[in-house]
């Protein structure tokens, strides 16, 4: 605790001060010293003076792209600042000083507090990382997909088995598989009112979805630059819905061409290295390609990930969503997979397909196993009050 801290009008100037930034006491008679001043610092190297972007002298006389300042000046902010502030600060020094090449040195890559953000920049980097770094990126890909992993999978387990249990319904269930719900709701005509009760003629249960293959997921997954964490998080929960034996999960990424990375879906890392983040869209094609996998339509779950830029036939897009609902097929749009809320994406297109019953919408990785798990069960799909 700072001496300031004890006198609530220093402290109170002390924070002003951090906050206003460039020289002197900036007009609030409150000098930095010691921390204060170190976290200035810290500051100013990467946002300059004022609300200036740091270009020409600034990046200069901050972190001077050099990889012995910026690898000080990652060290000070983990020092200073909790990790959380740690990432949003890499995010902007990658985007307002242009240290991506930075990133090509693995004693860099070392220093960076991993995150998905920082493992979109490494796979957008594609081709321009030489080998001498690779094996340090894939070992920072892996930290962050192990993470998300911890973080997503259990509760993406859970809710995912209960909805395919659910959409396997039998009629002659064992007691503890029963569905009192519905087996209540199909017998009430068996309501007997002087023992208030209901006679189960017929007992309605949940399947054992887990003995055999009952549903087909397909990710459809838009590489464009602007869909980096959709793509990171992605594979994570195509990996996670591999795992699970009443799914057969197909993972599709796609810019002007399609590649099919299913084989690729028991290592999420191997699959992030197999995408090639930039480049044009084409929708339609990736669909096409979909749909030529698709073998059972009404226990399939299609879910496109794109922000709906479409670079190819836009009518032959829509008329193939069009086919594949009439077929039976649940179909998905998910405008970003990733915490940050909606990119920007094409409206027209989003219009379209809520026209055809098929709402585009943002999803959060906390939201995605419930939206899943409503396509599977052919519920409303539990779309944000933001659309």
């Amino acid at each position: 605790m700072t001496a300031d801290a004890h006198d609530p009008a220093r402290e109170r100037l002390r924070r002003w001060r951090l906050v206003l930034g460039g020289d002197a006491a900036d007009g609030t008679g409150h000098a930095l010293s010691g921390r204060d001043a170190a976290m200035d610092g810290a500051l100013t190297a990467l946002y300059g003076k004022g609300d200036r972007p740091a270009t020409g002298r600034d990046r200069s006389a901050g972190l001077a792209a050099s990889a012995p300042s910026v690898a000080r000046w990652l060290g000070d902010i983990r020092t200073y600042f909790p990790t959380s502030v740690v990432q949003v600060m890499q995010r902007d020094a990658i985007d307002r000083l242009g240290l991506s090449a930075l990133l090509l040195e693995p004693e860099m890559l070392e220093a960076v507090e991993a995150d998905v953000h920082l493992v979109g920049t490494l796979l957008s980097l594609g081709k321009a990382m030489p080998e001498t770094v690779k094996e340090t990126a894939r070992a920072v890909v892996r930290k962050v997909v192990e993470d998300l992993e911890k973080r997503l999978a259990t509760r993406t387990r859970a809710t995912l088995t209960g909805a395919l249990d659910r959409s396997a319904r039998v009629h002659r269930p064992r007691h503890h598989d029963i569905d009192w719900n519905r087996t209540i709701a199909a017998n009430l005509k068996h309501y007997l009112p002087e023992y208030g009760t209901v006679v189960p003629e017929r007992l309605v249960g949940y399947g054992r979805a887990g003995r055999s293959v009952k549903k087909e997921v397909v990710l459809c997954v838009d590489q464009s630059g602007s869909m980096a964490a959709s793509v990171v998080y992605a594979s994570v929960f195509g990996a996670v819905l591999a795992s699970m034996r009443a799914v057969d999960t197909r993972l599709v990424v796609f810019d002007t061409a399609v590649v099919d990375l299913t084989d690729h879906l028991d290592d999420p890392v191997d699959v992030l290295f197999g995408t090639r983040l930039g480049g044009g869209t084409d929708i339609n094609r990736a669909l096409a390609y979909c749909q030529s996998q698709i073998t059972r339509p009404t226990e399939t779950v299609v879910v496109l990930i794109s922000d709906l830029y479409e670079g190819g036939i836009r009518d032959e897009m829509l008329k193939r969503v069009a086919a594949m609902k009439a077929s039976g097929v649940r179909f998905v749009t998910l405008l970003a997979l990733s915490d940050e809320g909606a990119p920007a994406y094409d409206r027209e297109h989003a219009a379209a397909l809520a026209a055809l019953g098929t709402p585009a919408f943002a999803c959060t990785p906390e939201l995605f196993p419930e939206v899943m798990a409503a396509a599977i069960e052919r519920r409303p799909l539990p779309v944000p009050d933001t659309v």
